[in-house]
């Protein structure tokens, strides 16, 4: 296919390139591409990207990921000009003046798609171009004449999309015991001849089976604590028994992930031991997450309808085109592609999904075909269900799905699980999370062209029938409106609340900015206070603030046993649906009284004795000096106590397994934070060492010359570093404000270099994205924070650098400082740093293969902290010279080291 003759431009931190009709190529200055953009539309991929290297917001042109988003929904590109280039099968650029040229050949090829007979996404088509012409999508031109109208009317998405049906429950398991051969004649089944060679998986995979036996009496789990080094193979040592046991036993095998990486390479592992359906039609393999995660098809509906306006009318167009071919309708972590929502501003992905509980269940007229009903149905009936750590819990403690509770899980990732506890079992009374109450309440405030919200409008049926259950909805929406409203954070911030609610979060503010003592140099940041020694002016508003929650939380009580007797004697209307939507009520209501109750207790409890489980503090929650929400927090002091109630207690057997369990050879960690220590049964407790050779793999390097605080010199460092070893380096850093920093000074001199330099919290790419196109570029680097400490797996020759700008201490926070004094103070932070050291060095060697180096640029790097990183690992305290030297006869492949190494001192 010949190059499209429309002009093209690039920008990256190396500068600008713009290619004409003529095939011309040539650099440009920032000023003439963006004169040259706005003139005359120009090819360009990822405009939010070229726009920020530009310094120009507004740019706007015909934009490749939209055109690939049209054409090939649902399929899966890395959105860079090689990622494009390998996508399409054509040449890649050697350098940044190639690309433009590669941008025509790459919508030559997009736009020939659309000719093509064997187009398999050319159903529905036409029918979203006509929307998407009259939006005038800057693509639309070029389409028309591409694109022919069918013979026969096209299904549209929401006739094309299949039902889900009802099944019947699944019998109880049978009580099954695993013995040793025929787990591991699985385990070979499933890894071939490899099995003989990982004796670590084989004892692993034996271990595992164990948590699968029937358990001896209630509430007393088999629990398996499982520390298995990178390498061993962890997913397919688990998944053998687990398949094993499903396929006898008849039962439900629970996966819980913490990140949604570790859940696509789950469902591709999971297909060794499952075919892809079964014979009757059904999966044996679901993915579930929260409803969130989903596209909401009402919410679609609506978009479609005119409830998106500009840009996003566009994205709900293309939404519709992906939702069409999508596996599950997953669009955070899914076939979605990640960039979509970034292209048009992420808060159009967010609002097309389920996020504000506002779910009409059967009263939805696509709820047969609804995308998270579907998927709750599936895994009722499947033999593995791939879950994250949140929704088994939420479940758990909501009593979800009590049919369908799991009673053998795997929590993977499961030096997770605490943080995830943590965050479950929490009470946040906050303005942000009052407002979304009173929308599910009232609906909302501003007129919607889509459908009608609130608890009256979902059950006006039932509120004309039942008398009693009008009255309480009428109770329920007038007590509502003492929470807080639109505009409530600009009250607060002019001192004019309106309410109880809006007045007892004024004085959370007054009172947190009062009690603060930063003198404003961490503006970036939160604020927070204990919630101790109150004025009396404060306990008064926070207890009319809890006299104004119980107030709405009679009334729902009250619905909530009008709609149980309804559905109990129905009435002749009632039919299957309206019974449906009826329950999926009853399930909201009691979530919503529940939580009630929690912030009534929290506001009972503030001006009384502490209670020695649970840390309460005031908070002003800011994001880049500007605040977005205020309230009082709550968290167990030991959130692994409900954990235990709700979750352990109720299942048969848990593994959890990590390859950073335990803190060095101490299992005191992996038992506090797992939730062992509350259930009866004292657990199994197994490790089984990583089979890589790390001596001569990788090695620690601890530069001692960089001074803490001085900025130039650590970017001059990161810069050096990532120059040495020719890109394919990982940036950790501890605090956003100095990842930007460093980014500022060292993108430019690294492109110049021909080594791109990529970051999270400046880059308008979304994380996991980041990740795919650091992995598909050997020469790229990638800075960021937390979320790419863990769960990051790039294995090979994309990541052969890991630099930390310095040791991860814990930010002091109330909370920390609480569980600080209850864990043994210092010794505590040491277990938590260990923990993180030793995630962050998980990242570097993740196959035979791989070499690599560890750098932290920490001159007072403490002694006590090295055995985080694993015993063969050589350890070395050097300047920076002599650790770019280290870096760069690794990058060469010449290994030169003379003497040994320093021991771990």
């Amino acid at each position: 296919m010949e190059s499209l003759s429309l002009p093209a431009l690039h920008a990256s931190h190396g500068g600008c390139w713009l290619r004409d009709g003529s095939a011309a190529t040539r650099g440009a200055g920032k000023g003439e591409a963006i004169v040259a953009a706005a003139d005359t539309p120009h090819l360009i991929l990822n405009a939010p990207l070229v726009a920020t290297r530009l310094g120009y917001p507004d740019l706007s042109g015909l934009d490749l990921l939209e055109l690939y988003a049209f054409v090939h929904p649902a399929r899966f590109v890395v959105p860079t000009p090689k990622g494009l280039a390998d996508a399409l099968g054509i040449a890649n650029p050697q350098s940044d003046a190639d690309v433009p040229e590669t941008l025509q050949a790459a919508a030559g090829v997009l736009l020939a798609t659309c000719t093509a007979d064997d187009w398999a996404e050319r159903e529905g088509a036409w029918s979203a171009l006509q929307s998407l012409t009259r939006m005038r999508w800057p693509w639309a031109a070029a389409l028309a004449g591409l694109i022919a109208k069918p013979q026969r009317a096209e299904r549209w998405l929401f006739a094309r999309l299949p039902e889900w049906e009802e099944s019947p429950p699944r019998p109880q398991p049978s009580p099954v015991e695993l013995d040793d051969d025929a787990v591991l004649g699985r385990l070979g089944g499933l890894t071939g001849s490899r099995a003989e060679q990982r004796q670590g998986q084989r004892g692993y995979s034996v271990e595992a089976a164990k948590a699968f036996s029937p358990r001896k009496r209630e509430g007393s789990p088999h629990v398996l604590l499982a520390q298995a080094g990178t390498g061993i193979g962890k997913t397919l040592g688990y998944l053998s028994p687990a398949s094993l046991w499903s396929e006898r036993s008849g039962g439900t095998v629970w996966i819980s992930t913490y990140t949604k990486a570790l859940q696509r390479q789950l469902r591709h592992e999971s297909a060794r031991a499952w075919p892809e359906v079964r014979p009757d039609g059904s999966q044996p393999v679901v993915v579930r997450k929260g409803r969130e995660n989903y596209l909401c098809l009402l919410n679609l509906e609506d978009a479609l309808q005119g409830g998106f306006g500009g840009r996003a009318a566009i994205l709900a167009q293309l939404v519709a085109r992906w939702a069409a071919y999508t596996r599950d309708g997953d669009m955070i972590g899914g076939d979605l592609p990640g960039w979509l929502g970034t292209l048009f501003r992420q808060r159009g992905i967010a609002s097309l999904t389920d996020r504000r509980g506002e779910c009409v269940y059967a009263g939805c007229p696509h709820y047969r075909k609804c995308f998270i009903e579907r998927s709750a149905r599936a895994s009722a009936g499947a033999d593995l269900v791939i879950a994250n750590h949140a929704l088994v819990m939420v479940n758990a403690a909501r009593g979800r799905d009590v049919a369908h509770a799991p009673t053998r899980i795997v929590f993977d990732e499961g030096h997770h699980v605490f943080e995830a506890a943590d965050s479950t079992f929490a009470a946040a009374l906050t303005g942000a999370e009052t407002i979304e109450l009173r929308r599910w309440v009232i609906g909302p405030e501003r007129a919607s062209k889509g459908r009608r919200r609130g608890l009256s409008a979902r059950l006006a049926d039932v509120g004309s029938y039942d008398e009693a259950a009008g009255r309480a909805i009428a109770a329920a929406r007038s007590a509502a409106e003492a929470l807080p409203g639109e505009g409530w954070l600009q009250r607060l911030v002019e001192g004019t609340p309106s309410g109880p609610l809006e007045e007892v979060f004024a004085a959370v503010r007054t009172t947190v900015f009062a009690r603060d003592e930063s003198g404003g140099q961490d503006a970036g940041y939160g604020l927070e206070t204990e919630a101790a020694g109150l004025e009396g002016s404060f306990i008064e508003l926070a207890q009319a603030a809890r006299a104004a929650l119980a107030e709405l939380r009679q009334p729902l009580m009250r619905l909530g046993i009008r709609l149980e007797s309804i559905t109990e004697d129905p009435p002749d209307w009632l039919d299957a649906q309206g019974r449906a939507r009826i329950e999926g009520a009853r399930l909201s209501l009691t979530w919503r009284i529940d939580l009630l109750a929690a912030w009534e207790a929290l506001l009972d409890r503030l001006g009384g004795p502490a209670d020695p489980d649970f840390v309460d503090w005031l908070a002003v929650e800011r994001a880049d000096a500007r605040e977005f929400d205020v309230g009082i927090q709550r968290r167990w002091l030991d959130p692994m106590k409900p954990f235990a109630k709700v979750v352990l207690e109720p299942a048969h057997g848990v593994v959890m397994t990590s390859a950073t369990l335990k803190d060095g050879e101490d299992w005191e960690t992996a038992l506090d934070r797992s939730g062992a220590r509350h259930v009866e049964t004292l657990p199994r407790l197994s490790a089984f060492e990583s089979p890589f050779d790390y001596a001569s793999q990788a090695e620690v390097l601890i530069v001692t010359d960089i001074p803490r605080g001085d900025i130039a010199a650590l970017a001059a460092a990161y810069a050096r570093l990532i120059e040495a070893s020719g890109g394919g380096a990982l940036g950790l850093f501890t605090a956003i404000r100095r990842l930007r920093a460093v980014h500022g000074r060292i993108a430019d001199r690294l492109a110049r270099a021909g080594l791109p330099l990529f970051s999270q919290h400046v880059d308008p790419i979304d994380t996991g994205t980041l990740v795919d196109i650091f992995r598909d570029d050997p020469r790229a680097s990638l800075l960021g924070t937390d979320a790419l400490r863990d769960g990051v797996d790039v294995p090979g020759h994309s990541l052969r650098l890991v630099v930390m700008e310095q040791v991860p201490w814990p930010r002091p926070s109330i909370l920390h400082k609480a569980r600080r004094a209850a864990g043994g103070g210092s010794a505590y932070d040491d277990r938590i740093i260990r923990a993180r050291l030793a995630q962050a060095f998980g990242r570097l060697i993740r196959s035979r293969g791989d070499r690599g180096q560890f750098v932290v640029l920490s001159a007072a790097f403490p002694s006590r902290l090295l055995s985080a990183f694993p015993s063969g690992a050589p350890v070395s305290r050097i300047s920076l010279d002599e650790a770019l030297q280290r870096v760069s006869e690794s990058a060469s492949g010449v290994k030169t080291r003379s003497g040994a190494l320093s021991s771990r001192t």
